[in-house]
């Protein structure tokens, strides 16, 4: 990635909100990291150097700030093919997707050899796979550190280092610190059964749309919108464990984040936990440059997202049941189905229930058993094959993954049409140019009945046409 240092200290020295998380900034007299919000005063311009990503800058030798906390900055989306892959690869490093951080198995994962995967990361992050994995943990455990009561041990573990020794060299040697100094400075910080945390996003962010959407949609039992607070319950599979706990969202009132709430049983989870509810979120869009795409479409309402999936296969479910009925319909139906085939769960809050089924489960159903709920019996048989495609591996919905290999999948699977496989792209896979253009609202908010006329109109809208599909559905709703 190439930075201008020019254009990197002008938008440093106005705290452009809009390169948050695009580069950092080191300062040589200090040997500190920051982020280009940072509001202590701006350094001296000879002092100044610049980073595609944290890891750059730890590279290089220098650690982070303890006031801007470069571990906050939000990520970034990426149409950039190139991009896109080293964005999967950071993806799968961070959340600690796979059972070991072998360079090895992410490229084998990504379907790509490691010396494609080495080339196309330290394209876009300037550093290595290796390297980048070891910033990461680092940036959890400060993390955890300062907004936890967890115990060091536990951090240590939870970030995906194998040794309180190991964990304890790196933290000093990296950033000249003891992890004890930084639970001092947090004295706050108590034992509690609840984990808290912030994530950054650019603004404009329209929350109450969001929301709005994931609302309407919520699966009764694992999902529930409580006067502007997102929750939901969680299952997290982490080297053949299933984890369980619940979380819930809300914006924070001083800052561009959303604050998280997270039950102490995700606590051996946590990277993959925040990797899904930034993925839920879509706090890697850079609403700038979907505004300039997309136009006068966007121009009354430039905050809106495109909400992700916590959870692909759930999503992808939920795409299929509710295929030719209205979306209260297809709720009430998916919270059948997720009492059915789900786990009952304890949680604080009345309205959840239940941790949605995973793939091996349902795959096992029987199709008779899943028609009963209330659905014609291919859509039975469609909802199963989807299952058995993700429980043997052969389908993966996650952000960042293979688009059109996806897609092809996806269509090939029994009653899985190309509305359906668009769908299931805009939101579990995060593409941010899914287009489902025979979707009768986006029809209607285009006043025409011809899906050809809708891929034609939606042309001036790439490569951001999953969010124009956002500002066309919402439209429809100020009618």
């Amino acid at each position: 990635m190439t930075l201008d240092p020019h254009t990197c200290y002008r938008a440093m020295r106005a705290r452009d909100a809009r390169f948050d998380g695009r580069f950092f900034v080191a300062v040589s007299s200090t040997r500190i990291y920051c982020r280009p919000v940072c509001t202590v005063k701006p350094p001296r311009r000879e002092n100044c150097r610049f980073y595609p990503s944290a890891a750059a800058a730890e590279s290089a030798g220098y650690r982070p700030c303890l006031r801007c906390r470069p571990e906050l900055a939000p990520g970034n989306a990426s149409i950039d093919a190139t991009s896109r892959l080293a964005q999967a690869a950071a993806s799968l490093i961070e959340d600690r997707s796979l059972e070991d951080d072998r360079l090895e198995t992410v490229a084998a994962r990504l379907g790509i050899t490691d010396r494609h995967l080495r080339r196309a990361f330290r394209a876009e992050f300037g550093v290595s796979p290796v390297e980048f994995a070891q910033t990461q943990r680092l940036l959890l455990a400060k993390r955890l550190l300062t907004d936890t009561a967890l115990p060091v041990t536990e951090i240590a573990f939870a970030s995906g280092f194998g040794s309180i020794r190991r964990f304890n060299a790196l933290f000093k040697s990296q950033y000249r610190l003891q992890p004890g100094a930084l639970r001092r400075a947090a004295p706050d910080a108590a034992a509690r059964d609840t984990l808290e945390f912030e994530l950054g996003f650019r603004p404009p962010y329209d929350w109450p749309a969001l929301i709005a959407f994931l609302g309407a949609r919520a699966v009764s039992g694992v999902e529930m919108l409580d006067a502007g607070v997102y929750r939901r319950t969680a299952r997290v599979a982490l080297e053949g464990t299933d984890h369980f706990g619940w979380l819930e969202v809300r914006p924070s009132t001083k800052k561009a984040a959303l604050r998280v709430s997270v039950s102490a049983s995700l606590a051996k989870v946590l990277p993959p936990v925040l990797s899904r509810v930034k993925a839920l979120m879509d706090l890697a869009c850079h609403p700038a440059e979907v505004a300039q795409a997309l136009g006068a479409l966007a121009r009354t309402q430039p905050g809106l997202r495109v909400p992700g999936a916590f959870d692909g296969f759930e999503v992808a479910v939920r795409a299929i049941l509710g295929q030719l009925i209205s979306v209260p319909a297809a709720r009430t139906l998916a919270g059948r189905f997720a009492a059915a085939f789900g786990d009952p769960l304890a949680t604080p809050f009345d309205g959840l229930t239940t941790a949605f089924p995973n793939a091996a489960r349902v795959a096992d159903a029987r199709p008779a058993r899943v028609a009963k709920l209330g659905m014609p019996a291919a859509r039975a048989r469609s909802v199963i094959a989807l299952a058995r495609a993700v429980a043997d591996g052969s389908l993966e919905l996650m952000p960042n993954a293979e688009i059109e290999a996806t897609l092809e999948k996806l269509r090939a699977l029994p009653g899985v049409g190309e509305w359906t496989a668009q769908y299931i792209a805009m939101r579990a896979l995060a593409w941010p140019d899914a287009f489902p253009h025979t979707d009768l609202g986006v029809m209607k908010a285009l006043g025409t009945s011809d899906p050809k006329r809708v891929l034609a109109a939606g042309e001036a809208w790439r490569p951001w046409r999953a969010y124009a599909v956002m500002h066309l559905w919402h439209s429809l709703r100020k009618e």
